[in-house]
C-alpha cells in the first residue's frame, strides 16, 4: 500500500513540479463545520497540542518481526522520525507516538506503507493480514463499547475521550479506504496515462477525479465522524491534487509526452489561480499537497514575469514574491523550501542574502537551523564555484581531465550500467549528442561501476558515443564522488566554459526542455562567475 502523500508524488514521477486539488472551482468553497453529529459534542477535540498517540495492534501470521510508525516532525527536515516495535508470538504489538498536534504518519510494516492520522489522545487499534496488508488494514478504537445491543443500552453516550478515539478510527479508515479508492486505481491518477491527453479531456478528468473525491468524503463524514482537524485536511488534500495538477499540467506533459512539443492553452486555463482563499488557506496548513501547490504556484508566477530557473535572479524573485503573497504559519515554510531549492541548484550567494532575511518569518527559530546546515552542506557548489578537476581512465585506454575542456561547455553524466533510470537514458543521451553536434560543448560520461569488465562490454555493445569514462573503484563512495557530493545515479551537471558550475540540477537527458536549458547555458559562466567571490581552489 502507497501512502497518500507517495500516491500524489507518483502523479509527478519525481518531476519538480507540485500537484493538489483546488477547492472552489466548478464546486463552491466548501466552509462546512459539521462533520457529523458526534463532532459538534466534542469542542475539546480540536486543536489539541502536546500529548500521545497510542497505536496498538494484531497481525495475522506476520511475516516479519516489527512494525513502526514514520512521521516528519519538521516540513523541512527530509529525514523521519521511526518510531518501532517488535511483533509479540501472538501478533500484538503496542506503540506510542508523542505528538504535539494533528499528525500525518505512516505505518510501515516489511515493504508496505499506510498512510495514518494522528493526534493527542489518538488511541486506536490496527489489524490486518502479515501477507495483505493493503487488503486487510482495519482500525477500531480502543475502550470504547462496540456492538448494537451496547449502544442501545448506552444510549450511545460516550465520554469526550471515548468519542475522540472513535473519531480517530474513523479518519484512519477512511485514509485506508481512500488509499483503495483512489491512489491505487490508475484511472484516477495523472501518470502514466492521463498526462497525455489535451486541455478538455485532461481538464475533465480532473473533473470527474475531484467530484468522486468530494463525494467519497462527504458520503463518510455524514455517515461517521471526523474530527474538524481531520476533515479540513482531508478536505485540502482533494483540493490542492486538483489545484496542483491542473497548474502543473502544461509543463508536467511538456516533459514525458516527447513526441509533442508544449501545448498552448485556453486563454482562461489559469484564471483559476485567482480564486479567493486559494493561496492563503489557514484550514489546510497540514496538507503537504497545499504546500506543494503553493512552491509551483510561486515558480510559475515567477516564470510568468519571465525569470527563468538558471538566472541568478530567479529564487530571489520567488522569496520576494512569496513573502509578499503568502501569510500565517505556512509562509515560512514555504520560503523555507524556496531557500533550499536555491541551495541545491547552486544559487549561493543569492541564497546566503535571503536566509539571514528568513530569520524575520521564524522567530521561534524552527526553521533556521535545519536551513543553515542545508546551506554549509551545498555552499561549495555554488554556481560560478571552480568544479573538481579529475584524471580518469576512459573506455578507449586514454585518460582524461576536466580541464583538457577547458573553453567548452561540459554536460557531466554520473551514471551506473546497472541503474534502470540510467540505462533508459542512453537512448535520450545518444539523440541529445547528435542535436549538439558540432556545437561547442563536450558530454562526459562518468561510470561509477565497481566491475570495469562489465562497464567497457556495455560502452562497446551500444557504441556510446560521447567521452565514456570510470571511477576506478569505490562507486558511489569514491574520493571523486565525495567531492562532487553524489548521493545518486543518474546524476548529471553543467560546467561552463571556465570550468565552473553553471548548473547542478539541470534537466534530465529525457526532459524536452533539456535542449532549450543547454541552448541557454552557453556563454553564461561570466556571468554567474563575476557575481560570486570563491578562492580557486577546487582545481
Amino acid at each position: 500500500m502507497t501512502s497518500t502523500f507517495l500516491l500524489h508524488a507518483r502523479r509527478l514521477l519525481g518531476v519538480a513540479l507540485v500537484l493538489g486539488p483546488l477547492l472552489g472551482h466548478g464546486q463552491g468553497r466548501m466552509t462546512t463545520t459539521v462533520v457529523g453529529a458526534a463532532a459538534r459534542k466534542a469542542p475539546a477535540e480540536t486543536g489539541a497540542t502536546g500529548g500521545t498517540a497510542t497505536l496498538t495492534g494484531r497481525i495475522s501470521n506476520p511475516t516479519t518481526d516489527s512494525v513502526a510508525v514514520s512521521l516528519r516532525e519538521n516540513p523541512l527536515d527530509p529525514k523521519e522520525k521511526l518510531y518501532r516495535a517488535k511483533i509479540g508470538e501472538k501478533g500484538e504489538f503496542k506503540l506510542t507516538i508523542p505528538v504535539s498536534g494533528p499528525t500525518k504518519a505512516d505505518l510501515v510494516y516489511g515493504d508496505d506503507v499506510a498512510p495514518l492520522y494522528l493526534d493527542p489522545g489518538t488511541d486506536i487499534e490496527a489489524r490486518f493480514k502479515g501477507n495483505d496488508m493493503s487488503g486487510t488494514l482495519r482500525f477500531k478504537a480502543n475502550d470504547v463499547p462496540t456492538g448494537l445491543a451496547t449502544k442501545l443500552r448506552n444510549g450511545n453516550n460516550l465520554t469526550d475521550e471515548q468519542r475522540h478515539r472513535q473519531q480517530g478510527a474513523n479518519a484512519n479508515n477512511y485514509l485506508v479506504e481512500a488509499d483503495a479508492q483512489f491512489v491505487e486505481n490508475d484511472g484516477f491518477q495523472v501518470l502514466p496515462d492521463n498526462i497525455q491527453l489535451y486541455e478538455a479531456p485532461f481538464l475533465s478528468f480532473l473533473e470527474y477525479r475531484r467530484k468522486h473525491e468530494f463525494e467519497f468524503l462527504e458520503d463518510h463524514a455524514a455517515k461517521q465522524s471526523f474530527t474538524q482537524d481531520f476533515y479540513n485536511y482531508a478536505h485540502a488534500e482533494v483540493v490542492y491534487a486538483y489545484a496542483n495538477d491542473k497548474l502543473t499540467f502544461q509543463d508536467l506533459r511538456e516533459q514525458v509526452v516527447n513526441t509533442e512539443g508544449r501545448l498552448k492553452m485556453a486563454p482562461d486555463y489559469y484564471n483559476f489561480l485567482r480564486e479567493p482563499g486559494l493561496l492563503n488557506d489557514p484550514n489546510a496548513a497540514m496538507s503537504e499537497l497545499y504546500h506543494e501547490f503553493l512552491l509551483n504556484y510561486v515558480h510559475f508566477a515567477v516564470a510568468q514575469d519571465h525569470h527563468q530557473r538558471t538566472d541568478p535572479d530567479f529564487y530571489p524573485a520567488s522569496y520576494a514574491l512569496a513573502s509578499k503573497k503568502l501569510t500565517g504559519p505556512t509562509r515560512a515554510i514555504i520560503l523555507g523550501r524556496i531557500l533550499q531549492e536555491s541551495f541545491r541548484f547552486g544559487h549561493v550567494k543569492q541564497s546566503a542574502a535571503m536566509l539571514a532575511d528568513f530569520r524575520n518569518y521564524d522567530p521561534k527559530n524552527q526553521y533556521f537551523p535545519i536551513l543553515q546546515s542545508d546551506f554549509d552542506q551545498h555552499k561549495e557548489f555554488a554556481i560560478g564555484a571552480p568544479a573538481p578537476d579529475f584524471k580518469l581512465p576512459t573506455a578507449s585506454g586514454d585518460t582524461v581531465h576536466l580541464h583538457d575542456f577547458a573553453g567548452k561547455l561540459v554536460y557531466l553524466n554520473f551514471w551506473k550500467t546497472t541503474n534502470g533510470l540510467c540505462l533508459r537514458d542512453l537512448a535520450y543521451a545518444q539523440e541529445m549528442m547528435r542535436k549538439f553536434e558540432g556545437k561547442n560543448i563536450a558530454f562526459i560520461n562518468i561510470a561509477l561501476d565497481e566491475n570495469e569488465q562489465a562497464w567497457k562490454s556495455l560502452v562497446t555493445v551500444k557504441k556510446l558515443p560521447g567521452v565514456q569514462a570510470r571511477v576506478p573503484g569505490g562507486g558511489l563512495r569514491s574520493a571523486l564522488a565525495k567531492e562532487y557530493a553524489l548521493q545518486e545515479v543518474p546524476t548529471y551537471m553543467l560546467v561552463g566554459e571556465d570550468g565552473t558550475f553553471l548548473n547542478t540540477k539541470p534537466k534530465r537527458l529525457s526532459s524536452r526542455a533539456a535542449i532549450d536549458e543547454i541552448n541557454q547555458s552557453f556563454g553564461k559562466a561570466s556571468t554567474y562567475t563575476s557575481a560570486i567571490d570563491f578562492p580557486a581552489t577546487k582545481k
